[in-house]
């Protein structure tokens, strides 16, 4: 881009920004004073500075500097490329090939964990354990993970060639992929059929479901749904929601959850600068279909955002038992607005939620353990795990997700064990 061009998208993004805080030429005046300054500034640094210097790089640096100066780790400046993955982590689908990578811990080698059902990975025949030795002829010999799957990713149609060195074979083999519109689920099970999809019973319990949520996207209440309609005609006793490690995603996508299983009550509200008076209140439609089973929502530490909204709601209206460990508390809303045609976006804090009993989630700067922030856990249901015993759980639980996994050991998941405990309780007396 040539330099000009962007000295004037600098300034027109500065001028952008005083637009959404208020559209009056007072604020343009000012604003546009303030953008002509930092474009001088920018050119100077350009035209004198003893190093040649990267004008992008400037831009960037300014955008992330201005925005750090409000002291909220949760508003942000998004370049290009984190705007894209951060806009297909909200849609829930991207193009790429269709596998679940990771480097082994063994052979410190990129290795895939599980191809996706009915993508062009799974097409060809890639499989779970085949180590990823090159990617279009560039080695993956101390290749992180972020660039790994940033190479894999791409325009739908776009070839891609993998040197693919499967276990028990001499020499790797090449194989020729086009990319496809890969959809990421956030609705998963405990197992995989035959034909890998989920399984939302557990295992060693077929009347317990089991769905795990890992984040709130477009697609999320949908997919949640088809699980639903699925344990509804196998006739279950119990059901577990499995939050743990769900970092949150849309508003919307966490209320629409919730109302599956009310009869009716506030869901959520939020506030803006005013914090005595409600933006938006959402309520449940009293529509709520899952009503009636016994049910318990798996909480831990990285349980964050929307999935802390889902938690708080069923709690306060002891709708479920809540077990795990206190959450992260997270209890602000980001609106993501687009700048530069949208190639890039500002995340920027807007409002704050508040749970049905009137008590924001958000755990501040100087909050201390004793404060009410985050969603703790049920009286007698808190469970902290060790570091040790946190990484097994996390390890046989990656295990028992790839799809050739044929292990009839029982899963190592002392919550998911406190959780069925419980529901078998339940049973009797089905109100939590």
């Amino acid at each position: 881009m040539p330099r000009r061009n962007l000295y004037l998208l600098f300034g027109i993004t500065l001028v952008s920004l005083a637009c959404y805080v208020k559209a009056d030429s007072a604020y343009r005046s000012r604003y546009g004073q303030m953008a002509d300054t930092l474009v001088e500034a920018m050119k100077q640094i350009d035209q004198r500075y003893i190093e040649q210097v990267d004008e992008r790089r400037l831009f960037e640096a300014a955008m992330t500097g201005m925005i750090g100066e409000l002291g909220d780790p949760y508003s942000a400046y998004e370049p290009p490329q984190e705007a894209l993955e951060f806009r297909q982590q909200l849609d829930q689908k991207f193009g790429g090939i269709g596998i679940e990578v990771m480097v082994d811990p063994a052979t410190r080698r990129l290795t895939v964990s599980s191809p996706m059902v009915g993508t062009p990975a799974f097409e060809a025949g890639v499989l779970a354990g085949d180590q990823i030795v090159a990617i279009d002829g560039q080695t993956t010999e101390g290749m992180d993970y972020e660039e790994a799957r940033r190479r894999m990713r791409g325009e739908p149609a776009e070839p891609i060639t993998l040197s693919i060195l499967r276990p028990g074979q001499p020499a790797p083999h090449e194989v020729k992929l086009l990319r496809a519109v890969i959809k990421i689920p956030s609705v998963l099970g405990d197992k995989r059929d035959a034909r890998g999809r989920w399984r939302f019973t557990l295992a060693e319990h077929p009347d317990v479901g089991y769905i795990r949520i890992v984040s709130f996207g477009e697609q999320t209440v949908s997919e949640l749904k088809a699980a639903l309609e699925e344990l509804e005609a196998q006739n279950i006793r119990g059901l577990v929601i499995d939050l743990r490690k769900d970092f949150g995603g849309i508003l919307r996508a966490a209320v629409a959850t919730c109302d599956l299983f009310l009869d009716g009550g506030m869901i959520v509200t939020t506030r803006g600068r005013d914090k005595g008076r409600n933006l938006e209140t959402f309520s449940a439609t009293g529509g709520g279909r899952y009503i009636n089973w016994p049910m318990v929502v798996l909480v831990d530490h990285w349980t964050a955002s929307a999935a802390e909204i889902v938690a708080a709601c069923l709690q306060d209206h002891r709708r479920a038992t809540i077990i795990g460990d206190r959450t992260w508390g997270k209890g602000t809303v980001q609106n993501v607005i687009p700048l530069e045609g949208g190639k890039s976006a500002l995340k920027l804090t807007v409002a704050t939620y508040w749970r049905p009993n009137g008590l924001n989630i958000h755990r501040g700067p100087d909050a201390r353990d004793e404060d009410e922030w985050g969603v703790k856990p049920d009286r007698g249901f808190a469970l902290s795990l060790s570091e040790q015993d946190q990484a097994r759980v996390a390890d046989e639980r990656r295990q028992r997700d790839t799809m050739d996994s044929q292990s009839q050991q029982p899963l190592f998941d002392p919550a998911l064990d406190k959780a069925i405990e419980h529901l078998g309780k339940s049973a009797v007396s089905p109100n939590l």
